[in-house]
């Protein structure tokens, strides 16, 4: 059942956020929130954290400077916590982006929601676990949902938001109120469903990827480019549903299904995962470094950066930068 618990402000009244967890997620999410303008603090185990946080903070922020940043936002409002509970004590709002193990998930969140004040939404960025199995071992359950990024957070919009069998339904509510706000496009999902749905659609477009350098069908630099210069380019601004509805000319998407609708049959996509096994793994990591070109890691992130900017200002999504 459903447990309630008021929240301690409005998501307009957000004014500093705890984010637990700082690696490239959690990083991230920190650069965004920033660049909002929030307070934020943040607080992870690893001893190197601190400055591995800034670093990553210092790394993205060009880029939203060229996005534009919200009144008052600043590197230096962030502050690093030497505990968790110090991290949450006077947070509006908290974002936990651990590493994705669910035994972790359970206990973490459970300590997150004895520290946190009474009614603050504690946020998961899990990638793929319902919150029905993370908050298991927590009390004040209510109050937990899943807010799943994409990564780099501080420059991907969407954020999916659902909760668990034990969510308040206006703790989901709060939260996609409050991303809004903050400058996300959100969907806010009706019902648990694991891996969400962008990463059950990319999941399915990666495992046909494995399965074809697997049989040696297309290398790596094929597929990505049969991506970034094919569908890729109309799925910046329109999904796939709305694209094959355009196939179907004037008659949409029931002319598409009626004429191409035994296509389906076809034996075009094996969505059971093939066996990641050894020859597999070094023919993907062989093909990246092929298709990296000498590019470096750094070389490779200001780009696709760069990109996903260039892509959200010529479809006019960048939005304002006012809270």
């Amino acid at each position: 059942m459903p447990e309630t618990t008021p929240a301690p402000c409005a998501p307009e009244d957000v004014r500093r956020i705890a984010c637990i967890g700082a690696g490239v997620i959690g990083g991230g999410w920190v650069a965004h929130f920033l660049a909002r303008g929030y307070e934020v603090t943040a607080w992870d185990p690893a001893a190197d954290a601190g400055d591995k946080l800034r670093r990553l903070v210092a790394a993205a922020w060009p880029a939203l400077e060229q996005i534009g940043l919200a009144e008052g936002a600043a590197p230096d409002r962030l502050t690093l916590a030497p505990t968790l509970a110090e991290a949450v004590a006077d947070a509006d709002f908290v974002q936990e982006s651990a590493p994705e193990n669910l035994e972790l998930k359970r206990s973490l969140l459970a300590e997150l929601a004895a520290a946190t004040r009474p009614g603050v939404v504690i946020a998961s960025s899990t990638s793929g676990y319902p919150m029905t199995d993370m908050q298991t071992a927590a009390g004040d359950a209510g109050r937990l949902v899943v807010g799943h990024p994409f990564n780099p957070p501080y420059l991907i919009p969407l954020v999916e938001v659902v909760g668990g069998k034990r969510t308040d339904r206006a703790a989901v509510d709060w939260a996609s109120r409050f991303y809004d706000l903050a400058g996300k496009s959100v969907i806010t999902m009706d019902r648990e469903l694991p891996g969400f749905i962008a990463n059950r659609l990319q999941e399915a477009l990666w495992r046909e990827a494995l399965h074809m350098v697997a049989n040696g069908e297309a290398t790596v630099t094929d597929i990505d480019a049969s991506i970034t210069e094919g569908p890729g380019l109309r799925w910046a601004f329109m999904g796939p549903c709305l694209t094959f509805a355009l196939a179907g000319g004037e008659g949409g998407m029931a002319h598409m299904l009626d004429h191409f609708g035994p296509s389906l049959k076809s034996p075009w996509t094996r969505l059971a995962a093939p066996e990641l096994d050894r020859e597999l793994r070094d023919a993907m990591v062989d093909g990246c470094a092929d298709a990296a070109g000498g590019r470096t890691y750094a070389d490779l992130v200001a780009e696709r950066d760069q990109g996903v900017i260039d892509v959200l200002r010529a479809t006019g999504r960048l939005g304002s930068t006012r809270r």
